[in-house]
């Protein structure tokens, strides 16, 4: 009997890969057997995609085709009188015809089609994703269509390209990835901005609650996190968390990812800051490495072609929000990712920054816009940005008071004179302020204990997470990133909810 070949995929090519096969390798020139391998400019291809911008003349037309693999599109030439009519921007398509070098300026390789066959129509009068530049505020009231368009299509890849990014550095570091809960009965951080499940109303008589308890959306990973470290040592996630919170910043969703980490048997915060440095370098460091073809490559053309899109929303002027600014210097995309790589992240702690800040305050006057905080308060955005501004480039700043701080985290051994501290960090990005956040995890049981009760917590719900200190506990620790705004970062697109798909927040859940 003969076997029947396999065949490993069953899927037409890509865009990015045809384009990639028909263009000479730098040892094809050299070598003929590399070069025999080259398609040649006769073959045939087929090209799907969907059409970005048609220019008719009146013998030739040319039509920008992108499938959504790369940022590069391809120019399709249609040579004949009416070729291009009925097409319009946004139509599906499937070419049939020779790549070859192009004559125009802008791209290398064209397509001379022989065939066209339109797969789906777009109506150009309803059709709401136009070539010209639109409000990103248009953009949200149509975020199932604006992933066609050429910035957040840039965004998409790159928000796949970093998750695989930090997948590779956990999996190098002896990590393990943990899929936790979105379903919880207690609330991580104790401030009571969690949306509650409630039953549906039954037809039957008293019907027993699905739950016996309150049952919430998770805020952070981080508790049910804890409990795999205790056996696997190394442990992360990037999942969902949700936050009733009203705030309507460019910073805050409602339903937003987590990047959390938990590591056993370490005792120091600063052995702890050294982790997350390494962890956000080596990211930051693979989208700069000069890899030919590589992922960080792909990252960077996207990279230009949201700060080429950015450059137009700026040149809009009073059409932009301020809240959607552009977060980088769309002159130079990857300046804010080496400034990242140029020097040991700066370490400051809470009290010290909160003097620096004052004395900054007394002595430049009108640099802010907030009186300054006072010991015991939380630090604002604007402090947070200014002081990352300051030390050019991103800072930890720790030991926070352990009133404004949750229950889990370890106290400190050595207090500042004006109170009570915690072994915790807040990083602080320019131009953003406050990327993660993290501390050592208080271990000893009946510290713990004490904590949950000052807290004004029921102790009954944490049971769970108390059995972590009753059988075999260890010094650890850990920390989040929120996910969006780090693509935010990355990108420098300013607002958070254009980085995410379907973005939620307060009063808005349209999809």
């Amino acid at each position: 009997m003969r076997r029947t070949p396999i065949r490993l995929s069953t899927l037409p090519p890509t865009l990015r890969s045809i384009l990639s096969t028909h263009r000479p390798t730098p040892s094809s020139s050299t070598t003929t057997a590399a070069s025999s391998t080259t398609p040649s400019d006769n073959d045939e291809v087929t090209i799907n995609g969907w059409i970005k911008s048609i220019r008719t003349h009146k013998n030739v037309s040319f039509v920008e085709v992108n499938d959504g693999s790369s940022s590069e599109g391809v120019q399709a030439v249609l040579k004949g009188k009416g070729r291009s009519e009925g097409l319009t921007n946004g139509t599906s398509v499937q070419l049939k015809g020779r790549l070859g070098k192009s004559r125009g300026q802008g791209q290398d390789l064209e397509l001379l089609v022989n065939d066209l066959r339109v797969l789906g129509d777009s109506d150009p009068e309803a059709y709401p994703i136009q070539k010209k530049s639109l409000p990103a505020s248009v953009l949200r009231d149509n975020a199932h269509l604006r992933f066609r368009t050429t910035q957040t299509a840039s965004v998409m890849r790159i928000r796949d390209a970093l998750q695989r990014d930090w997948h590779d550095w956990f999996e190098e570091n002896g990590f393990t990835h943990i899929h936790t809960p979105l379903l919880t009965g207690s609330d991580c951080e104790g401030a009571g901005e969690v949306f509650t499940l409630v039953d549906q109303p039954s037809t039957s008589k008293n019907p027993p609650p699905f739950f016996p308890h309150p049952v919430h959306l998770t805020v952070s990973s981080q508790l049910h996190l804890e409990a795999p470290t205790h056996s696997l040592s190394r442990t992360y996630t990037l999942s969902p968390s949700f936050r009733a919170e009203p705030s309507l910043t460019s910073r805050h969703l409602s339903e937003f990812y987590m990047l959390e980490a938990e590591v056993a048997w370490v005792e120091t915060l600063d052995g702890l800051l050294d982790v997350v440095e390494d962890g956000v370098k080596n990211s930051v460091g693979r989208i700069l490495a000069e890899q030919a073809g590589g992922r960080g490559k792909r990252v960077r053309e996207d990279l230009e072609v949201i700060s080429k899109s950015l450059a137009v929303d700026l040149e809009q002027g009073p059409e932009v929000d301020i809240n959607d600014t552009p977060a980088l210097n769309t002159s130079d995309p990857l300046g804010h990712l080496r400034q990242v790589l140029a020097k040991p992240f700066t370490r400051i702690t809470y009290t010290s920054a909160l003097d620096l800040i004052r004395t900054t305050h007394e002595t430049e006057e009108g640099l802010f816009t907030q009186s300054p905080p006072q010991w015991g308060e939380g630090i604002a955005t604007e402090f947070e940005k200014w002081l990352a501004i300051h030390f050019g480039g991103p800072v930890f700043v720790t030991h926070y008071p352990a009133d404004i701080k949750p229950f889990y985290m370890l106290p400190s051994e050595s207090n500042s004179t004006l109170g009570p501290t915690v072994e915790c960090f807040d990083l602080l990005f320019p131009h953003l302020g406050e990327m993660a956040g993290g501390s050592l995890r208080e271990h000893r049981l009946p510290n713990l204990i004490s904590a949950i009760e000052k807290a004004g917590m029921k102790r009954e719900e944490y049971d769970w997470y108390l059995d972590l200190r009753r059988y075999g506990s260890v010094p650890h620790g850990g920390w989040g990133m929120g996910w969006d705004r780090w693509v935010c970062w990355v990108t420098g697109v300013g607002n958070v909810r254009d980085v995410v798909p379907f973005p939620r927040w307060k009063g808005h859940c349209k999809y």
